[in-house]
């Protein structure tokens, strides 16, 4: 590939940089970069991860933060206002911004139009296009600031930010950005719902992982549930309510006293006391380890050591809901068999007993049944281990989706398609 001019600068509009949670988005940045691009990463926050993944310190881009609060930087917003307003975009974009004010009358509304100033006056100037990851706040800010400058506006949406943000926010946001790309065909189906006029600019690109950081897992052993070889069960996530793990812990409750298990948690959030406390009301504390956030390597060893991956998807009662979790996606890359539920592009991935094991969400019975059958019978998991990792090779390798993303960004910031290889 023929690398893009070195002015040819893309800025990429994140919530936050860097952050465990959204190590798609860094793998994305990277092999842009391997690509040839130009990029600068924009950050609304200032990170507040303990850790960082190892992509992270690959990663070249320099990174901008803007203000998280106005308050605490007014000088520095005020300098900005007073480069932007005079920019040719200016009083469009303060129209939008009044417009967007009346219908969402808050102080995230404002925070945003702030922090759009600041990039149209620190970092436009030295930009080709902006691109913004999450169709909710970081589009708002780049959105803000591509109407004061000019700059083509690309966004990339995903799921919890599709569904909680509000149609009109939708629609007019599709009909002033040069493309979407979205990451389900569920996202896409109700992206194009609303994009009417515009709905030719939303693309399905899926997210890949990087194959080459989960090579194939050593053979299991074959572990059935009895006293001497107790079945290690595995789930990755935040501890947040769209991930259901209340309910794995509910489900785990039901199993039969003959059927020998343990359960480990990876991952922090806000909900993360709650279900330990939930596990030892129910008598299970000593069969769940809740072991917080932890490094790629030891999430890998921890892949490789399961013998079932389980995440019950749900929609939160706020309509936030996941896309399609990475951390299935890695778990299949190793041959390990995943159980969730039919929520949202889950079952773009995994279909059932083909490649993994569908049950309802918010249902602990169901799950408890998946579990333990799929528990008792190694020879079935290590059939569908096997046929999701092919699936994940085939089709949800970084280098199977980066392509396209390429392409989109490429055309926009003049670089000939057919450079592109």
């Amino acid at each position: 590939m023929t690398a893009p001019a070195a002015c040819a600068t893309v800025g990429v509009v994140l919530k936050g940089y860097p952050r465990l949670s959204e190590t798609f988005i860094a793998q994305e940045i990277l092999e842009l970069e391997r690509a040839g691009f130009d990029l600068r990463i924009i950050s609304l926050r200032q990170p507040n991860d303990r850790t960082t993944h190892p992509i992270h310190r690959e990663i070249r881009a320099p990174v901008l933060y803007l203000p998280e609060y106005l308050l605490h930087e007014p000088l520095r917003v005020w300098r900005a206002w007073r480069t932007a307003r005079r920019l040719p975009g200016y009083r469009a974009a303060r129209r939008v911004f009044l417009r967007d004010l009346r219908r969402d009358p808050t102080p995230n509304r404002i925070r945003r139009f702030g922090q759009g100033l600041v990039i149209a006056a620190e970092a436009a100037p030295t930009l080709a296009m902006l691109y913004a990851h999450f169709i909710h706040t970081p589009s708002s800010a780049a959105r803000y600031a591509a109407l004061m400058t000019g700059l083509p506006l690309a966004i990339s949406a995903h799921a919890k930010d599709i569904w909680t943000t509000p149609t009109w926010e939708l629609a007019e946001k599709l009909a002033d950005c040069r493309w979407c790309v979205t990451c389900t065909r569920a996202g896409h189906a109700e992206l194009t719902r609303h994009a009417a006029a515009a709905a030719h600019k939303v693309a399905l690109v899926y997210h890949g992982i990087d194959i080459e950081r989960f090579p194939p897992a050593p053979a299991r052993a074959a572990r059935r549930g009895d006293a001497a070889a107790p079945v290690h069960i595995l789930a990755v996530g935040r501890a947040v309510a769209k991930k259901g793990l209340d309910t794995l812990i509910r489900g785990l409750a039901l199993l039969p006293p003959d059927f020998h298990w343990h359960f480990t948690h990876i991952g922090d959030g806000p909900l993360k006391r709650q279900l330990a406390e939930l596990a030892r009301s129910l008598g299970l504390a000593e069969r769940c380890r809740f072991a917080g956030a932890l490094p790629q390597q030891d999430v890998r060893a921890a892949y490789r050591d399961a013998d079932l991956f389980a995440l019950p998807c749900r929609v939160d009662t706020s309509g936030d809901r996941d896309g399609l979790p990475n951390v299935i996606v890695e778990a299949l890359s190793q041959g390990l068999a995943v159980i969730s539920t039919p929520v949202s592009g889950i079952p773009e991935l995994v279909e059932h007993d083909i490649n993994g094991c569908l049950v309802p969400a918010e249902q602990p019975q169901a799950l408890a049944d998946a579990l333990l059958a799929l528990g008792r019978d190694h020879e079935r998991r290590e059939r569908l281990g096997a046929a999701g990792q092919r699936r994940v090779h085939a089709q949800f390798s970084h280098r199977a989706t980066i392509g396209a993303l390429q392409e989109r960004l490429a055309a926009v910031v003049g670089i000939p398609q057919r450079d592109l290889g």
